[in-house]
């Protein structure tokens, strides 16, 4: 085996070297606007990421990921191809494992069924899963598609990656220092407490299962109202999932391979990538993961064998005289990390965010604003805040999703999405809290209504009329609206009443008939349509002649009554005989 990993890591390496110039004309000829970060990546300007991810808070936190591009020729999905360093690259690339395969394409019929305006393909988890973990390390996973060994990168200490401080408490990395990216889809803790979803039906949200992985990166991909059949947004996606354009070309290529044909393969005998974005920048202080070979987010040569580790200290060249140069030493104390703004952070403040009310079903108008500061007061900017919709309730923001990250601007204020009201009424609490820090959160209420109508109407203005003991032949149906706009799923109430002064049900004329057939004169728990429109059951009559009310009400207040008839039928009198 170590002798087909050895011929796969040189073929990969020649396929890599004739592919890459081809990522780097279409990184200069596709991307315009593009900069250099802090850490040397590129970045679009194009496809800009909301707030959160400029700040940093991707699904990975910008980790490194395996820079190898898919073979130049087109795939063959041949059931024979498997991953014999003999198969054809494009045959052997192209073979996905089995279990890791049927992780993306169960994710990718939850979304369509959850959120079918995504336009989610199976072959952009594959992709990324490519790229993030050479697809959970040629399938090295068990049954249930846990990874045999987890898969952990490397610590974002801000030595050449992202800093990001603890937030799991080392639960999923095993780091109670720094955050790791960790699993096949390579999440970072701090996403993946929102992020996390159970795709295998086991009852957790494990990382390092590729059902439960893709199934997160799935819905991860398809917030903010994303279309990913648009290009636009695809590429927003992507780039919220690493905030690079050297990522992003990366991505799509693997997108564009595997959508050109891919077949399975057996667990554990996918090809294994070779080069990384961090090849040669790993820093002391940083924590690799076990040295198994592909993977490379926890080695410091990217899973290259042979290849020394950026902690490692190599022979210098020789001194004159033969003499080998003395390693370098490690200093006796390591840098000290710089000091971030949100190691500034003392506490959170409201920034004046108003009253928070909204109908079920409806966006809030108002939304919530909180402000970073220091013990002394002094706002601060740059600072990641996550709010959270904590509690029993169908509110969400307006993504779909409980969890949203915002970053604060200049005066220290982060501004969080618009919630969207869900249809359990009441109080619904949002908490706001520093990302990588344990201070305490500032939460906020927010009120939601049951939906409500202003006005009703009727639908026509057909007169109402029946003879005693039949049935009226023509049935009342009204329209609900609420500051003119059609009011969906409202509850209502229909009466028969005494009088226009008596509200009470009255002990005759007109009825309703329940289950059983019997007569009722109060109708509850009517709803409207989603056109606004409410159908009464049918109306019949008892022998009881005269003018009846009718009165529909509704939540909000609305009401309308509405006349009905009852008479005997005219009969027409006989002509006077002619006289004689």
């Amino acid at each position: 085996m170590a002798a087909h990993f050895g011929r796969r890591l040189r073929k990969g390496a020649a396929t890599t070297a004739v592919a890459a110039a081809a990522v780097a004309a279409l990184s200069a000829s596709q991307a315009p606007g593009v900069t250099v970060d802090d850490h040397g990546r590129q970045t679009s300007a194009d496809a800009t990421p909301s707030p959160d991810e400029a700040a940093g808070s991707s699904a990975t936190g910008n980790s490194p990921y395996y820079t190898d591009l898919p073979p130049l020729n087109s795939p063959n999905p041949s059931p024979s191809a498997s991953a014999d360093p003999d198969t054809p690259a494009g045959a052997a690339e192209a073979g996905i494992p089995a279990t890791v395969l049927d992780a993306y394409k169960k994710a990718e019929a939850a979304l369509r069924e959850k959120k079918p305006a995504c336009n989610l393909p199976w072959q952009l988890l594959a992709a990324i899963g490519r790229v993030e973990s050479g697809q959970a390390r040629g399938g090295r996973v068990d049954a249930d598609g846990t990874t045999l060994s987890p898969i952990i990168g490397p610590q974002l200490d801000g030595n050449g990656f992202a800093l990001i401080r603890d937030t799991d408490n080392g639960v999923y990395d095993g780091n109670s220092s720094y955050d790791n990216a960790v699993g096949p889809m390579q999440f970072i803790p701090s996403t993946w407490a929102w992020a996390g979803r159970d795709g295998n039906g086991d009852g957790r949200k494990d990382p390092n299962n590729v059902y439960d992985a893709a199934l997160a990166a799935g819905h991860y991909l398809c917030r903010n109202g994303w279309d990913l059949s648009d290009q636009r947004d695809l590429n927003r996606a992507i780039l919220s999932y690493n905030n690079s354009t050297d990522y992003l070309n990366t991505v799509l290529k693997w997108l564009e391979y595997y959508r050109k044909g891919t077949h399975e393969i057996p667990d554990g005998t996918g090809t294994l990538p070779s080069d990384r974005s961090d090849d040669g920048t790993r820093r002391p202080g940083t924590t690799p993961s076990p040295s198994t070979p592909g993977n490379g987010k926890g080695t410091g040569n990217g899973g290259k064998p042979g290849k020394p580790s950026g902690n490692s200290p190599s022979p210098g060249p020789s001194k004159p005289g033969g003499s080998p140069s003395k390693p370098p030493t490690s200093p006796s104390t390591p840098p000290e990390t710089p000091q971030t703004p949100t190691d500034t952070v003392d506490h959170l403040e409201d920034a004046g965010t108003a009253k928070l009310t909204a109908m079920a079903g409806d966006t809030f108008t108002q939304r919530i604003s909180t402000r970073a500061e220091t013990e002394a007061g002094k706002s601060v900017a740059k600072v990641r805040i996550r709010f959270t919709v904590v509690g029993d309730t169908d509110t969400t923001f307006t993504g779909g999703e409980r969890v949203a990250v915002a970053v604060t601007d200049s005066s220290g204020v982060a501004v969080a999405p618009a919630l969207k009201a869900g249809e359990k009424t009441g109080t619904v609490t949002v908490r706001a809290t520093v990302v990588g820090r344990a201070l305490p959160g500032v939460d906020y209420k927010a009120t939601v209504t049951e939906r409500a109508a202003d006005t009703l109407v009727r639908t026509d203005d057909t007169k109402l009329t029946c003879v005693p003991g039949g049935e009226f032949a023509d049935p009342v149906v009204v329209k609900a609206t609420y500051d003119g706009v059609v009011a969906d799923k409202v509850a209502a109430t229909a009466t028969l009443v005494k009088s226009a002064d008596d509200p009470t049900a009255n002990d005759k004329g007109p009825y309703f008939k329940d289950a059983d057939g019997k007569a009722v004169r109060t109708l509850t728990g009517l709803k409207t349509d989603a056109d606004g429109l409410l159908k009464l059951p049918q109306l019949y009559a008892d022998d009881a002649t005269g003018t009846f009310l009718l009165r529909i009400t509704t939540a909000g207040g609305a009401t309308l009554t509405v006349e009905l008839t009852v008479a005997a039928a005219e009969t027409s009198s006989p002509s006077p005989s002619p006289s004689a």
